[in-house]
């Protein structure tokens, strides 16, 4: 195997990471907003009885946001760099390549949108609906 058949796996964990901390970020704010805008406050309180990290996030959501947000950033400028990186020349590899690199970005959108869902619940929605 020559340098340039060589393999360079790309990895899609940057992206899973941030849809972790996105995920994040909406627990923290958008999933209370929705259960008490819901009517759902007694689920609210269970879920907080259930799982009472929860109140750490909310307390510290500009921490958690400037971390998902760095992660996020971080992703990004990773898969940025990656989308030019050669994939190997069998063709199967080749194509489980391409797929990998286009399940990275679905899956670095799919953080993004969540990032801004959980960012306008956590920081504009009370000014605007209060």
């Amino acid at each position: 195997m020559t340098d340039t058949d060589e393999i360079r796996p790309q990895s899609t964990l940057p992206a899973f990471l941030t849809l972790f901390t996105s995920t994040g970020t909406l627990i923290c704010c958008a999933l209370p907003a929705l259960l008490v805008s819901l009517g759902a406050g007694a689920v609210m309180a269970g879920l907080i009885e259930a799982v009472p990290q929860i109140t750490w996030l909310g307390k510290n959501k500009a921490l958690v946001f400037a971390f998902a947000g760095a992660l996020l950033l971080a992703s990004g400028a990773w898969q940025w760099h990656a989308r030019s990186l050669p994939c190997p020349a069998d063709k199967a590899q080749a194509a489980a390549c391409a797929r990998a690199r286009k399940v990275s970005w679905i899956v670095w959108g799919l953080s993004v949108a969540l990032y801004v869902i959980g960012a306008f619940f956590a920081f504009f929605a009370a000014a605007l609906f209060y």
